[in-house]
């Protein structure tokens, strides 16, 4: 199963319109994990498979989406991306949270329940 990636526009419309609120304001209705990546990263090859079995495993319950953050600067500096891969996990409601680094799929689904409430 091939992950969405996110652009600008998409992201605004499916995350978070930055342009138009300060405050976080999830746009989406469904829990999400966004992947800021590049394809040079090592670690980010690591979890790329571990995403995809995610989104099979949770399936409609969670949105998985990747950020090629050399394609998309303006959307990486947004977030203040400094070190890839960085994970945001966004809950349907409350602040998403980052995480650095390539987490082992335990380490997701701990994450993905506790701090998207979501459940296989």
């Amino acid at each position: 199963m091939k992950l969405e990636h996110l652009t600008n526009e998409t992201f605004k419309q499916k995350i978070f319109n930055f342009e138009a609120n300060k405050e976080w304001k999830f746009e989406g209705d469904t829990p999400a994990i966004i992947d800021f990546y590049a394809d040079w990263c090592q670690p980010c090859k690591v979890i790329a498979p571990i995403l995809e079995e995610l989104k099979e495993e949770y399936g409609e319950k969670l949105d998985i989406f990747k950020v090629n953050t050399e394609e998309q600067r303006e959307l990486s500096s947004v977030f203040g991306i400094q070190s890839i891969p960085s994970l945001l996990f966004v809950p349907k409601e409350g602040q998403p949270q980052m995480a650095m680094g390539a987490l082992p799929k335990e380490t997701f689904k701990q994450a993905i329940s506790e701090v998207l409430s979501v459940n296989e």
